[in-house]
């Protein structure tokens, strides 16, 4: 198998990290008779940098034009004061929406001989940790309209029911693989696109007779999620509440950086 991957450094201890990663798939290649070519692709600080443009379309098009991207974190405190548009994070989201990864998937898992790193209480951990979150990824407040009017800011929060559907069947086909659980998290109590969301959830549910839905809000989720752990199998949410419960999950294995994460399309 040849695969061609775009390799984004990053920022900060990025590249020290891509560094290793990439060591891994060296190892793997020659263990299983595969050959991995590079591109080295800017993104982020140094983009900014090097070409004042946190993702120059040179740069999305590598990414674009790969079988796949290993990412490396971007973004520090030597581009705090950049401009909105121009911050290292907006790199980021135009790389997700310019492949079409909508969907990001990050398990929280605590294996045996890492226990101890959890700062949950040893009886919470030993009723296991074990469970997915499903995020999507391309929607929501993240890619809705940002406006600022005087000492005004107003930041959209927009999905379609479409958008939902798509993440939602995710959640469905990953929870049908492993638990039969699916948690769907909004918070309709008080957002109208989480009405939506709830709604289409509900609606795909007929089609999976096979999983068990639940509802919960994001609050209670976050409670949830270090209270009882053990009681989720597969999460599924929106963009930005994926992107809080998810940085929670990983730290009750112990680091954000014990837990692996892909960014997948439909391809």
């Amino acid at each position: 198998m040849t695969k061609n991957i775009a390799v984004i450094r990053g920022d900060g201890i990025g590249p020290e990290i891509v560094e290793q990663a990439l060591k891994v798939l060296d190892k793997v290649a020659e263990l299983y008779g595969h050959s991995f070519n590079y591109t080295d692709v800017d993104m982020g600080g140094c983009a900014i940098d090097k070409y004042g443009d946190p993702l120059p379309e040179s740069e999305l098009k590598k990414c674009v034009e790969s079988d796949s991207v290993l990412l490396g974190a971007v973004g520090g405190d030597k581009w705090n004061d950049v401009p909105g548009p121009k911050r290292p994070e907006k790199g980021l989201l135009r790389l997700r929406a310019g492949m079409g990864v909508y969907s990001n998937n990050r398990p929280a898992k605590i294996w045996k001989q890492l226990a101890d790193a959890s700062p949950l209480k040893k009886s919470i951990v030993d009723k296991g940790i074990d469970f997915i979150i499903v995020r999507e990824l391309i929607g929501g407040i993240y890619f809705g309209e940002h406006k600022t009017e005087g000492d005004v800011a107003t930041d959209i929060l927009k999905y379609s029911e479409a958008e939902i559907e798509r993440i939602g069947r995710i959640g469905f086909e990953t929870a049908r693989k492993r638990g039969k659980r699916l948690c769907s998290v909004e918070k309709s109590n008080v957002l109208d696109s989480s009405r939506l969301w709830k709604k289409t959830m509900h609606r795909l549910a007929e089609e999976y007779p096979d999983v068990e839905l639940s509802d919960m809000l994001v609050d209670n989720c976050a409670m949830q999620i270090v209270k009882n752990p053990a009681q989720f199998d597969v999460v599924v949410t929106e963009n930005m509440f994926g992107d809080i419960l998810s940085d929670e999950a990983s730290m009750i294995t112990g680091s954000i950086g014990m837990i692996p994460s892909s960014s997948l399309g439909a391809t």
